[in-house]
């Protein structure tokens, strides 16, 4: 079944799916632990549409393709045009959604890559390398610098983070990706992965949540 956006009442939203605006190393302490320089400015890539999945009871990961890691992040939902530099309040007008997501990686693969200087896309964009959950309206969050997200793996919180901890803050980030790139309706940001990130196994469950909005659980295939 393709993925659809939607909002966590079922509602689902007509944007097409866009791409995946994703950003490396946004907390230094997640920088530190994989032995990464803290950038001094937004560190981008993009993943594929192609690659979205949604959070459902379980998803599967590759198993021939060395350790798979998982990074929870805080995904921004885009519901009108951006480009050039837009102004703070323009930004907040075009957020549709917020809500959890992980950003799955090869890590031994992207390590490698690294390694080369080669670009990560190989390690990032295989097929079910971003998990998207069901999306809480954007006027849901009225502080974008403190929006937590939390990731319990078997019982266990392996990462706790919080939006006021990002090197590049929510809109100001926006506002950094839009002199780069225009963003068009149905694209998502993931804002970076707090501390904490490591490998899935067959069998895992995880609670993903967006603090005090949405909660989600899920398996590992």
């Amino acid at each position: 079944m393709s993925y659809q956006h939607q909002y966590l009442d079922g509602t689902r939203i007509h944007f097409p799916l866009g791409k995946v605006v994703c950003v490396g190393r946004n907390y230094a302490e997640h920088a530190k632990e994989l032995n990464n320089p803290v950038p001094t400015e937004p560190l981008l890539f993009i993943k594929p549409g192609s690659c979205v999945v949604a959070l459902d009871d379980s998803f599967s990961i590759p198993h021939d393709r060395g350790a798979v890691h998982y990074e929870a992040e805080i995904a921004v939902l885009i519901g009108k045009p951006l480009s050039k530099k837009p102004d703070a309040e323009e930004v907040m007008d075009a957020i549709s959604g917020f809500a959890p997501a992980l950003d799955l990686t090869l890590r031994e693969l992207q390590d490698k890559l690294k390694a080369k200087s080669y670009p990560w896309e190989v390690a990032k964009s295989f097929d079910g390398a971003c998990v998207l959950a069901a999306f809480v309206p954007g006027d849901a969050v009225s502080d974008l610098t403190d929006i937590g997200i939390r990731l319990s793996l078997n019982g266990e919180v392996r990462q706790d983070g919080n939006s006021r901890d990002m090197l590049n803050p929510i809109l100001p980030l926006i506002q950094h990706i839009c002199g780069h790139f225009s963003l068009q309706p149905g694209d998502v940001i993931l804002t970076g992965t707090p501390v904490g990130v490591g490998p899935l196994k067959s069998g895992d469950r995880l609670q993903l949540e967006l603090v005090g909005h949405s909660s989600f659980t899920t398996q590992v295939l």
